[in-house]
């Protein structure tokens, strides 16, 4: 096998050397891990459970697993047994929040994604609260959020008492976090974890990194609707840059399946073992390029983890 430096170094002997990039960060998780994996679109507990066991048979560490179909899609039981594996497992099980714009009956996020996750009006806003009120009482300790305005609002209920202080507020995709002053901003704002564009460069990272204090949170493989990059090889030098850092598992060229129900059978549980296959891939590859970072890699349970309380 041939690690990073190996191959920089063949490069160079060819004439061909590989061009500078960040510098490796020291900031790490509070277990110490620089990176973690995350499975998202994990729409319900039997996803859940198909995740859990293909980390296991894979011997993939899993830290958090994202849904996106929302907390209105699921019954209090779904939303209990998620809390319960999450907390068996030491796992942060985090739950989209409320309706979006891209649902709702207007019209622009029809035409554009960059509104889909956006509270239109005050009473969507409401009904976010409403999502996290009831999510929170069931167990959850994480939650997705989609809308500045929101993120806000929830960031003071922390505050006062109404919501847990250690509840995690995750940004979405959908709110485009592409450099560092956004990222320092989302940080005021009440974000625990912030997920920053799909398309950004190394040194994009290393800028974010050096703004906010706050977990990144990557796609490295990018659903079509998100640019559908596939960044596997450049694995090790975006967690020397961006640490700490959540590797998340997208998949390419697979079907929208939000909202999620039984009416689409196995395609979710297929779809989250497929996820799973894809970060023991990266995992692969990681202790490849870097054995002594892919020895690094973190899991639960861990104090900054937004791990079911019941």
């Amino acid at each position: 096998m041939t690690n990073l430096a190996d191959l920089h170094a063949l490069m160079a002997r060819l004439g061909h050397p590989v061009a500078g990039t960040a510098s490796a960060v020291e900031s790490r998780f509070a277990d110490g891990a620089p990176y973690r994996f995350e499975i998202p679109s994990v729409e319900g507990p039997a996803v859940l459970e198909s995740v859990v066991a293909e980390a296991d048979r894979l011997g993939v560490p899993i830290a958090r697993t994202s849904q996106g179909s929302g907390v209105m899609m699921l019954t209090d039981a779904e939303i209990s047994d998620m809390a319960r594996i999450g907390a068996e497992r030491g796992i942060e099980i985090n739950l989209f929040l409320g309706p979006r714009a891209a649902w709702d009956t207007g019209g622009q996020a029809k035409l554009t994604q960059a509104v889909g996750a956006a509270a239109r009006g005050n009473a969507m806003v409401a009904a976010c609260v409403a999502d996290a009120l009831r999510a929170c009482s069931l167990g959850i300790r994480s939650l997705l959020v989609g809308d500045v305005g929101t993120l806000e609002v929830l960031r003071a209920l922390k505050d006062d008492g109404t919501l847990p202080a250690n509840l995690v507020l995750k940004t979405s995709v959908l709110m485009p976090l592409t450099n560092g002053p956004t990222a320092a901003v989302f940080e005021r704002l009440g974000a625990s974890t912030v997920n920053v564009g799909t398309d950004l460069t190394v040194p994009h990272l290393a800028e974010i990194r050096a703004a906010t204090r706050l977990p990144i949170d990557l796609y490295l493989e990018v659903p079509d609707d998100q640019g559908g990059f596939v960044r596997f090889y450049e694995a090790v030098e975006i967690v020397r840059a961006a640490a700490p850092v959540y590797l998340k598992m997208g998949l390419r060229n697979a079907p929208n399946i939000y909202p999620s129900g039984s009416h689409l059978g196995a395609v979710p549980r297929e779809l989250g073992r497929e996820r799973v296959r894809r970060a023991a891939l990266v995992q692969r590859l990681i202790e490849q390029l870097d054995p002594a970072l892919g020895k690094q890699v973190g899991a639960g349970p861990a104090p900054d983890l937004g791990v079911p309380e019941l």
